[in-house]
């Protein structure tokens, strides 16, 4: 850099100067230093988030397996006592009755005790999973709401049948609430080269606009009953367990609302 100087005679004085290196590197010191402050603050959230998050799916794994055990005692008992009258009683249909009930629980049971281990997947048929978790719930949501299937030809898809009947039926039973006793609700399955799509679509009421973002998370819900566990659920199901992807895909009061998951296949 130069610096002019003017003397009285008429002759001007040329200085040249530069920097030294050390007020080089002087002059890069506050950057440096907001750098590191910003990277050490960055990988302290992170930090701070993952042990957050896992000190969560602790208390949600040990929350889910206390349910199934604390469960699984006295429906053993109740299994005992169904066959005892079932022997003493060989005519009564009820009892029949009561012990699919009983298997009923006796599955949703084992579902909580997979929580926080990794499920044994299987080359099951999807068309099958589907369909005995739609025929279960048909006869279960109300007169005035149908449940219907589109399904195409059949398709073997590695899958924990249990798991994905538990997120059919997380997503069937929101699509109902949103129905508010009435209406119509679909199960539709599209097959693409690698993967399977199923969309769960319903006629209801829409999810407002500012809660789209937040469905998936622990604890949210717009009911006023429940957990708000449902879809997070069911996303943890699907993406961590079977490595696939659930998505909103619209939502809206003239639209209904449509769901998208996607499972590769076998």
């Amino acid at each position: 850099q130069v610096l002019e100087n003017q003397f009285a005679d008429g002759q001007t004085n040329y200085l040249y100067y530069k920097g030294s290196n050390l007020l080089t590197k002087l002059r890069l010191y506050p950057l440096i230093l907001l750098a590191v402050i910003g990277i050490y603050m960055l990988i302290s959230y992170m930090a701070f988030s993952n042990a957050r998050r896992s000190e969560q799916n602790k208390v949600w794994t040990g929350m889910a397996k206390e349910t199934a055990h604390q469960i699984g005692t006295p429906l053993s008992a109740l299994m005992g006592w169904i066959t005892y009258l079932k022997e003493q009683y060989p005519k009564e249909i009820a009892f029949g009755e009561m012990e699919k009930d009983i298997d009923r629980l006796t599955e949703i049971t084992d579902r909580f005790s997979k929580i926080g281990s990794q499920p044994e997947l299987s080359d099951l048929k999807l068309n099958q999973t589907i369909s005995r978790t739609a025929d279960y719930l048909s006869t279960r949501l109300g007169k005035k709401i149908s449940l219907t299937t589109k399904l195409e030809i059949e398709n073997n898809v590695q899958h924990n049948g249990q798991l994905i009947s538990w997120v059919l039926e997380n997503m069937i039973k929101n699509a109902a609430d949103a129905l508010e006793g009435e209406g119509e609700i679909t199960i539709r399955k599209e097959t693409a080269a690698a993967e399977v799509h199923l969309f769960i679509s319903d006629n209801g009421k829409g999810i407002p606009a500012n809660d789209q973002r937040k469905i998936f998370q622990p604890g949210f819900t717009t009911k006023s009953r429940g957990w708000g566990l449902g879809l997070s659920l069911a996303k943890r199901i699907i993406e961590d367990y079977h490595q696939g992807k659930v998505v909103l895909v619209e939502s809206g009061t003239q639209l209904g609302t449509t769901f998208k998951i996607t499972l590769p296949k076998a």
